[in-house]
């Protein structure tokens, strides 16, 4: 084997584990959120914000994450990032209290805010252009591995150990991986140096106001001052973090990558399919739990047709992304995944039979393979090299913000519908939330379809002048 697939396998190790660890973390508490109410305390809000704590840090902060690793060394903030996460996970697995836990949540977006976004860039580097394609599409397939697994694992866990074990078993792998990335990845630094401060505050307390006003909307009966005043302050400093972007000389988040049309609606289709997705995940996970009383790793097995699909149909997803593009496959993709949340809500009551959810759960899965397998370069394609970096952050930044607002959304429905108290009342609030979710991902497979089909539309813009530059690789039919 040459140097180059040496320097390929080691790269991909390295940010395959570390793609692995933070994407479960997005998922694997989710099946343990009962046990943990159990444990600690806690009503839905505040398990809300065990998710939301995690995801909000991750997106707001991904950005300059990446800015950072374009300033000091991507290698040198792929260990700090690793490190800050896997003392966050055992920081989480020792919290005294629900408060403590949020905490330590928060820390863990910290840690893979500056962990996740330099991951495709640090790939990038190393893969040839011919195979870039393919072993991005490989990482991708990582992440929607780990994410669909994370209910399986945390239920799992959560029976047989303790739910502290969903963060204990993060330590080892960054304790294996922090030495061997030391190691094996090459240091690499980008063209934009600056760190955009007034971005990174705009953009946090805009996104808090948000969250926040729909987290507490429910609890307030949307009425009072606190929640119009969250989710109007929130839109306005949001707004004022656009504004600056614009005019600032080195954006957090570039705001001429949107001219892109491939790059706009591929973000904007990412964002809608984790919030519908993670918002379902949410509430399904708890409804098996609930409702149908099925102990944390039945519930993690009933969800196993939508998790197990991408092992076996990855391989097929990438071949016909190779035959007829990535944007139809993407777009089917995100079809299947509305059509099975669609499926769900129409059948599911408080004594519903399981087999009659298995093919939504499989179609699930089927729209997960085929969004995932495509998307990493569909997008790193559609801009120029020196932007990568901020690209990759701009990706998964509005994923993450995706699953924060899902999340917050659905539970918003769900709460003005149902409750956790009965059996009824739980399915009278999830049968619109699912619904909701349903239709966030048939607007985003919209998107796709939205950007150009022709290989030459897809040119990536070039950073000084906004013109077409020829492409260093990957496919954006």
């Amino acid at each position: 084997m040459n140097v180059s697939k040496r320097n390929v396998l080691w790269t991909f190790l390295c940010c395959g584990l570390g793609v692995a660890m933070v994407s479960l973390d997005n998922l694997v508490v989710i099946t343990a959120l009962p046990a943990i109410r159990d444990s600690l305390g806690g009503d839905i809000r505040q398990l809300e914000w065990t998710v939301n704590a995690y995801t909000l840090t991750y997106a707001v902060l991904m950005l300059p994450g990446a800015a950072l690793g374009d300033r000091f060394g991507r290698r040198r903030m792929f260990l700090v990032g690793l490190s800050v996460f896997t003392a966050a996970s055992a920081a989480a697995a020792l919290a005294p209290g629900i408060g403590a836990l949020i905490a330590a949540r928060a820390v863990q977006g910290l840690g893979a805010a500056a962990l996740m976004p330099l991951n495709l860039t640090l790939l990038t580097a190393v893969a040839p252009a011919a195979r870039r394609g393919a072993v991005l599409g490989a990482l991708s397939a990582v992440e929607g591995l780990a994410i669909a697994m994370g209910p399986l694992l945390g239920g799992t866990v959560v029976e047989h150990l303790a739910w502290q074990w969903i963060f204990w078993i993060n330590v080892p792998i960054g304790l294996l991986v922090l030495p061997l990335a030391r190691w094996r990845l090459t240091e690499s630094r980008g063209p934009n140096a600056r760190l955009d401060l007034v971005g990174t505050v705009l953009a946090g307390t805009g996104l808090f106001g948000i969250v926040y006003g729909l987290i507490q909307g429910p609890a307030d009966d949307w009425s009072g001052a606190r929640v119009p005043a969250a989710l109007t302050g929130g839109a306005l400093v949001l707004g004022g973090f656009v504004a600056w972007e614009l005019r600032t000389a080195m954006p957090m988040f570039p705001m001429r990558l949107f001219r892109h049309r491939t790059f706009s609606g591929m973000n904007a289709a990412g964002l809608l399919m984790f919030a519908g997705m993670f918002g379902s995940v949410f509430l399904l996970t708890q409804f098996f739990q609930g409702p149908r009383g099925y102990s944390p790793m039945e519930a993690g097995l009933r969800i196993l047709p939508w998790t197990i699909v991408p092992i076996f149909v990855a391989p097929l997803a990438g071949l016909l992304s190779d035959r007829i593009g990535g944007r139809p496959i993407v777009a089917l993709g995100l079809a299947f995944q509305a059509c099975g949340l669609g499926w769900i809500a129409a059948r599911v009551s408080p004594d519903v039979s399981y087999p009659s959810l298995v093919p939504a759960l499989v179609l699930c899965g089927l729209g997960m393979t085929f969004y995932f397998s495509p998307t990493a370069n569909l997008v790193m394609g559609a801009v120029a090299e020196e932007d990568r970096g901020m690209a990759s952050g701009a990706v998964n930044a509005l994923r993450e913000l995706g699953g924060v607002l899902g999340v917050a959304v659905l539970a918003s429905v769900f709460t003005a519908h149902g409750d956790l108290a009965t059996p009824d009342g739980f399915t009278h609030g999830m049968v619109p939330a699912l619904w909701t979710g349903a239709c966030l991902i048939a607007v985003g497979a919209l998107a796709v379809l939205a950007t150009p089909r022709r290989r030459d539309a897809g040119r990536p813009v070039r950073a000084d002048s906004g013109a077409a530059v020829p492409r260093t690789g990957g496919t954006a039919a």
